[in-house]
């Protein structure tokens, strides 16, 4: 039986999008830094991420990126959702293409399925998120553009 794979859905276009890139970024995410466990990424727009987050974290507003683990030792990590429409707003505002944006809120949903957690770890997922946003050449992340 072969390992199963990360999954993509997109729910909203952008024609600026190169869907086999990012699944084969998501490829990469899950076989360098999740040890081979695939997760699900639904690439949606704000008013699902609003829905989203007020659901499961009490919050009416839409957001970049949520991430929802199984909490489980094997089998899929969970799944994350990122706003487009968020990745747009934040790629012209910092700079770079919607393509990297997506890819920076990739891996910060990734380290959050892994269970770390920026507010209460002491700069660990941030370090992480760091170290990969090097490997893979990704610009400033969302950890530091947060500020200290």
């Amino acid at each position: 039986m072969s390992d199963p794979e990360t999954s993509l859905l997109i729910e909203q276009a952008s024609p600026r999008l190169g869907r086999t890139a990012l699944l084969a970024f998501a490829e990469s995410l899950r076989m360098e830094i999740c040890a081979g466990r695939p997760f699900t990424c639904l690439l949606t727009g704000d008013s699902e991420l609003r829905r989203l987050n007020k659901q499961f974290l009490g919050h009416p507003y839409a957001t970049d990126v949520l991430s929802f683990p199984t909490g489980e030792p094997i089998g899929p990590l969970g799944d994350i959702a990122i706003s487009l429409d968020r990745a747009k707003a934040q790629a012209a505002e910092f700079g770079h293409r919607i393509e990297q944006e997506v890819r920076i809120l990739l891996l910060h949903g990734v380290l959050h399925l892994l269970g770390h957690d920026h507010e209460t770890d002491g700069g660990k997922m941030r370090r992480l998120e760091l170290k990969w946003r090097e490997k893979y050449r990704l610009p400033t992340g969302l950890i530091e553009r947060a500020g200290p």
